[in-house]
């Protein structure tokens, strides 16, 4: 199997690919933030009233929350519990943590 160079590889999975089980659902939320993002921005251009602009902004941040929660989902699911399997579920948890605490800030 040919990776790709953008593929992105979880350390867990000994150089494998990680495919998202439900990447065509990733990727359309990630357009629908994006289109979000370009909506600020226009919003801002055009002098739109402050708490509009904040009220959009907190809506993004929202979904970026939601698309977070899903990738970390897929990665417990998959990659850590791969490493579970394979004897590297040390690792793999404390590499859990280590993201999971980000979020908890």
């Amino acid at each position: 199997m040919k990776l790709q160079p953008e593929a992105a590889e979880c350390e867990h999975h000994g150089g494998h690919a990680v495919v998202q089980p439900n990447k065509s659902a990733l990727l359309k939320r990630l357009n629908r933030i994006e289109g979000q993002v370009r909506g600020v921005a226009k919003m801002v251009e055009e002098n739109r009233y402050c708490v509009d602009v904040l009220t959009q902004v907190s809506a993004i941040q929202s979904a970026l929350d939601a698309l977070a929660l899903q990738l970390l989902a897929n990665h417990t699911k998959g990659c850590v519990r791969s490493a579970i399997r394979s004897g590297k579920g040390e690792a793999a948890i404390d590499e859990l943590m280590t993201v999971v605490k980000r979020f908890g800030r």
